[in-house]
């Protein structure tokens, strides 16, 4: 068995279901780990066997995490705005926005894994039953419930990236003028911000919402535009360091979800574009 043909998509199976790139680099090596201890000269699907395998790492890791008063933002995947690598490519294949997975996160565990299982991989249903101790229409209901979830947020963003970008671009223009009208006229009236800057925050509303995004615009003339989980976003770097991660939900030419993480430890952690100044 060559586990490192496999290691791209079991990472982005484990992303789905984590929402942390740590957590599912940890949860593919355990994966690794258990498959190199098994007998797998009866298996005839070894894609489909790892994948259960790490689906079962995954599941014991959100089961562990329930107890965790909250939950800080998802690990952004930030690229640069010309495109994907393969890589991201693999990573953030099915529309994995940002805005979706924290979605995912108010999910049980159980429901997480069918959802994800099920309706990004085509996993049949009496394969999730086993994996979570249901029935298969058991399983069928706990995807229903989260996809009933992920559709009320309304978090995909427009398809098109150039109208993104038209949105996106207003958006900075506001807050680089400080303009809190301009920037209410570009928001959502229900728009949503979550805010992570080593304790998370969220808001909802424009007229909460802006006030909270003009404490950022001292870093405003810093922007530079990046792709955060294949949607637009900014990131603010002065002097060529991040000091943050924007991330924009695009619907119907307003923002309808603001997503930024600032939080010093974990942006050391993440992976940049190069081309940042």
């Amino acid at each position: 068995m060559d586990f490192e043909t496999h290691r791209p998509r079991l990472r982005a199976v484990a992303y789905r279901m984590l929402g942390s790139l740590t957590e599912a680099d940890d949860a593919v090596q355990e994966t690794w780990l258990r498959a190199s201890r098994a007998d797998t000269g009866d298996v005839a699907n070894v894609a489909g066997w790892l994948t259960t395998i790490t689906a079962r790492v995954c599941l014991d890791q959100l089961r562990r995490r329930a107890a965790r008063p909250e939950e800080p933002l998802p690990d952004p995947v930030v690229t640069a705005p010309d495109g994907l690598d393969p890589e991201h490519e693999v990573l953030l294949a099915d529309a994995v926005g940002l805005a979706l997975l924290v979605v995912l996160d108010t999910l049980t565990p159980a429901e997480r894994l069918a959802f994800v299982l099920h309706d990004t991989l085509g996993v049949p249903f009496d394969d999730i039953g086993r994996l979570v101790g249901r029935s298969p229409n058991a399983a069928a209901q706990l995807a229903s419930r989260a996809r009933r979830r992920i559709r009320d947020a309304a978090v995909q963003p427009d398809a098109d990236l150039t109208r993104q970008w038209k949105v996106a671009d207003a958006f900075l223009a506001a807050a680089r003028a400080g303009d809190f009208t301009a920037l209410v006229e570009v928001l959502a009236p229900d728009v949503v911000l979550r805010a992570d800057a080593g304790t998370p925050v969220a808001l909802r509303g424009a007229d909460d919402v802006a006030p909270q995004v003009l404490s950022y615009a001292r870093m405003a003339p810093f922007a530079r535009r990046v792709l955060v989980n294949g949607a637009v976003g900014f990131v603010p770097a002065p002097g060529g360091q991040p000091f943050a991660v924007i991330a924009l939900t695009v619907r119907g030419d307003r923002v309808t979800a603001i997503h930024i993480l600032a939080d010093p430890d974990r942006l050391a952690g993440l992976s940049l574009p190069s081309s940042l100044p």
